[in-house]
């Protein structure tokens, strides 16, 4: 496996099944650092199974994925993840402080306590995603839209160059959906490589600087204006896609 140094995630081959279903074939991809990355699909298209893959918490089949030039199972710390806000149980009784401070779990040897070091990064986190003032807070009392901020700090108080996050914008409002944005253009300008489930075909422009496109099967990866193209999500979306041309022909990001 190649050692380029402009890529972040280097994938290869990724397949991936469940039970003999297949969830993902031969998919072969390269993210280059500093990217606000989108993974687009259908429903059952294996978004998540992607990022998971990524993660190593599920096995492939055939096909290797490298973190930064190093097999994805070395690269540990390396890569923070957000999960989708159904697989957390709100109901533990945690606060928002404490949340963000388990993003330096895997800095702090197991015979020591959280240092100062650890809570200022904590600390600063939680002003990025502005939730500095709930740091006392019960999860389960946040608004969804709160909590999937503090998650969100919580994989940046972890210090990785790499982000991956699951559907990060699915239900909450449109305010909240651009402060979420806003925090993830600003960590794109500190250094940090992002790679987004994303299922809204209509900010998918708008939101990304490229595209991953999936159905088991990559079928594209590009900008915005090279993926989001007629005849390919005609392809991939089996003809069930409202076409707007405003989302098919919109101009490229700059």
């Amino acid at each position: 496996m190649g050692t380029d140094s402009a890529i972040a995630i280097d994938v290869r081959h990724l397949t991936v099944s469940y039970q003999s279903r297949p969830a993902l074939l031969d998919v072969t991809v390269a993210v280059e650092r500093d990217q606000l990355v989108g993974v687009i699909g259908p429903n059952g298209a294996g978004k998540s199974t992607f990022i998971k893959a990524v993660l190593g918490f599920v096995k492939p089949d055939l096909g290797t994925v490298a973190i930064n030039g190093q097999p994805a199972q070395k690269a540990k710390g390396q890569v923070a993840y957000v999960p989708q806000r159904g697989a957390v149980d709100w109901d533990f009784p945690i606060t928002v402080r404490e949340v963000a401070l388990m993003g330096r779990y895997q800095q702090i040897p197991w015979y020591r306590n959280p240092g100062h070091r650890d809570r200022q990064a904590a600390l600063e986190a939680l002003e990025m995603v502005r939730m500095q003032d709930f740091a006392d807070r019960q999860i389960g009392e946040l608004s969804g839209g709160q909590q999937q901020r503090v998650f969100l700090a919580r994989a940046l108080s972890q210090g990785s160059d790499i982000l991956l996050l699951d559907e990060p914008f699915a239900g909450v409002d449109a305010a909240t959906e651009r402060a979420i944005l806003d925090v993830l253009e600003r960590a794109k300008k500190s250094g940090k490589t992002l790679v987004v489930v994303h299922h809204d075909l209509s900010t998918a422009a708008e939101y990304f600087d490229k595209l991953i496109l999936i159905k088991q099967r990559l079928y594209a990866y590009g900008r915005p204006g090279e993926v989001l193209r007629e005849d390919l999500l005609s392809r991939v979306y089996e003809g069930r896609l409202r076409i707007f041309s405003d989302i098919v022909h919109r101009e490229e990001r700059p």
